[in-house]
């Protein structure tokens, strides 16, 4: 048992190892996890599909509750910013509440529209993006309050 932890640590470190090398050294990357900071923080995983699109889940926290939020992004190059990419795409997500405008479970759709930039030669990727939704239930409409600064780790 324990000489089989030992090589599943060996391949992750060798594995994170290739993947941080190959992304330290461009200005794309095919993965990432970090943070999102808002009003609350949240967790942030993103994986391109294809070279201009991705998805991307974000489990936001903070003292009234939590919502898990699912979008696919369309990247697109902005001429002459190396590593500088815009994204516009749809979502979708659940949310679970105890505010003064409803508590329990509601469901709703998003939208995504934002800046992401990978540092060339680092594994470090930054995001600025709106996030407007429509959330369906009592209380509940649009919001035009969610989205954020990403800060996440590349491989």
């Amino acid at each position: 048992m324990r000489n089989s932890f030992g090589a599943i640590i060996t391949l992750f470190i060798v594995s994170v190892s290739q993947a941080q090398s190959k992304s330290a050294n461009s200005s794309s990357y095919r993965t990432a996890l970090g943070v999102k900071v808002w009003d609350g923080g949240g967790i942030a995983f993103k994986h391109f599909l294809h070279s201009n699109g991705a998805l991307e889940l974000i489990g936001y926290f903070w003292n009234r509750g939590s919502r898990i939020t699912g979008l696919y992004e369309i990247h697109g190059p902005i001429s002459g910013a190396t590593g500088l990419k815009w994204y516009i795409g749809p979502g979708a997500h659940i949310g679970f509440y105890n505010t003064k405008f409803g508590d329990g479970s509601f469901i709703g759709i998003d939208g995504v529209i934002g800046l992401d930039y990978k540092f060339n030669g680092a594994p470090i990727n930054i995001s600025l993006d709106w996030q407007p939704s429509i959330e369906f239930g009592n209380n509940r409409g649009f919001v035009s309050s969610w989205g954020g600064l990403g800060i996440r780790y590349t491989f």
